[in-house]
């Protein structure tokens, strides 16, 4: 299997957003937006990455949040769009949410509505009330997806989080319920892909402002019972960490750079990433970075970071 991992799109559209709307934490948001982030991130970079990962014939595509700015109506109906123009279809691309679709409270059952069936886990994977295991909890999470050899695990660490903040939390309910998804012997022999926006792991996870409050809680689950590779985004850069596993092993966690923001260092420039799972193996990975000039993504000249 080819996957793609991208991330951290900001897919922007405010046609139809009223002022009253922004009369909240999305304030700030949209004065970032005014000054720098309309400027920084481009529609037409995913719109490319969507013909790329077409052409390449990409058996299932795994975005890791932050889809929209400012987490409005009218930006998920925008955002939708565009993944619907994957010809992969729902069923073969997964959505877990960012911070940004989280930007205010009613952002939450939004991406639920209108991500839905990217977010949809297999059947016989749903949860029950009596898996619920505290008033915060968000039962959904996490998703279990199984296609072919791999087992996509989605996590939901975004939150409504105060003003000027920006941090994560998988949260007990949904770290009991991840134990029993890594256990579970329906995924022996499974490649365990973990989609999670913020860092768990590295100098990022421990910050208090844009860090994951739960991080020690995250890894002493993947030190019990394992991973084959944990993937996020949020800090648009590409990331590379690991933590510990059972029995001395060793599992990668790999941060991807934004897929639609343009800058002049090549590192920060707009990419994704693909992975070559086979035989039970993740066997490489390589990203594709878009060319603003010339209107196309392109296998880079060297790997940013380095191989599993």
């Amino acid at each position: 299997m080819r996957l793609a991992h991208c991330s951290d799109l900001h897919l922007l559209s405010h046609d139809g957003a009223r002022w009253l709307e922004l009369a909240n934490k999305r304030w700030i948001g949209a004065m970032n937006l005014i000054s720098s982030r309309s400027r920084h991130y481009h529609v037409a970079a995913f719109e490319t990455m969507v013909d790329d990962m077409n052409a390449l014939g990409i058996e299932h595509v795994l975005c890791t949040g932050d889809v929209t700015n400012l987490a409005l109506r009218r930006e998920f109906e925008f955002a939708r769009g565009k993944f619907d123009r994957l010809s992969n279809g729902p069923l073969g691309v997964t959505v877990i949410p960012g911070n940004h679709d989280a930007y205010v409270a009613e952002g939450v059952p939004l991406f639920a509505e209108m991500f839905g069936e990217y977010a949809a886990a297999d059947a016989g994977w749903e949860w029950a009330e009596d898996h619920r295991h505290d008033a915060d909890d968000v039962l959904h999470w996490p998703i279990v997806r199984i296609r072919g050899e791999v087992a996509l695990i989605g996590l939901s660490t975004s939150r409504a989080t105060p003003w000027f903040t920006a941090y994560g939390k998988v949260g007990p309910g949904q770290l009991a319920r991840l134990a029993l998804v890594l256990a579970d012997p329906r995924l022996a022999g499974k490649v365990r892909v973990v989609g999670i926006h913020h860092p768990p792991a590295g100098r990022h996870a421990i910050s208090r402002i844009r860090g994951l409050r739960d991080h020690h809680e995250f890894a002493a689950v993947i030190a019990q019972h394992g991973a084959n590779l944990i993937v996020h985004g949020h800090e648009h850069q590409d990331l590379v960490e690991a933590l510990p596993g059972p029995d001395g092993t060793s599992v990668p966690v790999r941060g991807v750079a934004s897929g639609t923001y343009l800058h002049n260092k090549p590192e920060r420039t707009a990419r994704y990433r693909i992975y070559d799972i086979e035989g039970g193996q993740i066997r490489g990975d390589h990203v594709r970075i878009w060319d603003k000039e010339r209107g196309v993504f392109e296998r880079a000249a060297a790997v940013a970071a380095e191989a599993i």
